[in-house]
């Protein structure tokens, strides 16, 4: 790997912790980096999921105490977080690397599009009255989308962390700092049992790894404050207008 290649695939996994660290969808900028790099995008996929995960201990570590608080969210939600991931990983690596050269550009525009929806979903929650019932109430409905949403984040990963709070603020309205802690400890889980079978089956590519696992941590502990000041608006909104552009060029260059 070029030092260039290396200080732009830091820079955006920099980018991407710090992206997750206010609104969600930092891989929407760590794994184009690596498509751009060269690599296959399964390579890319699985080896963004490797270096991302860091930052999702870092965040965890962070909110210990909120995620303390929570323990019977935690205990009822872990099971089906590593099920799901598992699922999802052995999905991905089952799925033919040019089904997955069509199909990656339509998850990053779902992504976006989530994204784009996501607090008029949470407002449509809580009209309906679909979440929990009492603070320690843990509905069938949030075990299964949680369920859900780890294969999802296993098999591609780009917005889960999006999706996952949208999901908790329906299902599992709290205090958003509460909230936020859940979903960065559900983000380890599912990113943690998929990290692990890849490790052992996936094609990881560790040298881009390896640079990009410290450019996520510096990003999630150095580039909140940075990412913050844009605000959390104006921060949606490029990285909505990014990742399609993305799609678009990935979709181009699959059909081509």
């Amino acid at each position: 790997m070029e030092i260039l290649t290396g200080a732009a695939l830091f820079g955006a996994a920099f980018a991407a912790g710090a992206i997750n660290a206010v609104a969600g969808g930092g891989s929407l900028v760590s794994f184009p980096a690596l498509v751009a790099a060269g690599y296959s995008t399964k390579a890319a996929n699985v080896t963004n999921s490797v270096a991302l995960w860091p930052g999702y201990l870092g965040g965890t570590y962070g909110y210990r105490a909120e995620v303390a608080s929570q323990r019977t969210h935690v205990l009822a939600l872990t099971l089906p977080s590593i099920a799901g991931a598992l699922l999802g990983a052995v999905i991905l690596l089952a799925t033919p690397e040019s089904a997955f050269d069509l199909i990656v550009p339509f998850l990053i525009l779902f992504a976006c599009g989530l994204m784009a929806v996501q607090d008029r979903l949470s407002r449509f929650a809580a009209a309906h009255r679909l979440g929990a019932l009492h603070p320690e109430h843990v509905p069938f409905t949030l075990i299964a989308s949680v369920f859900l949403l780890s294969i999802y984040g296993s098999y591609f990963g780009a917005g889960l962390g999006i999706l996952t709070l949208a999901v908790l603020g329906i299902l599992l309205p709290d205090d958003i700092q509460r909230s936020n802690a859940l979903k960065g400890f559900l983000s380890l889980v599912i990113n943690g049992a998929g990290v692990l079978y890849f490790v052992f089956f996936g094609p990881v590519r560790w040298a881009p790894a390896a640079v990009m696992a410290v450019g996520a941590l510096a990003g999630g502990y150095l580039g909140v404050g940075v990412a913050r000041r844009l605000g959390k608006r104006w921060l949606r909104l490029a990285v909505i207008a990014y990742g399609v552009v993305v799609a678009f060029v990935l979709l181009a260059r699959a059909i081509g």
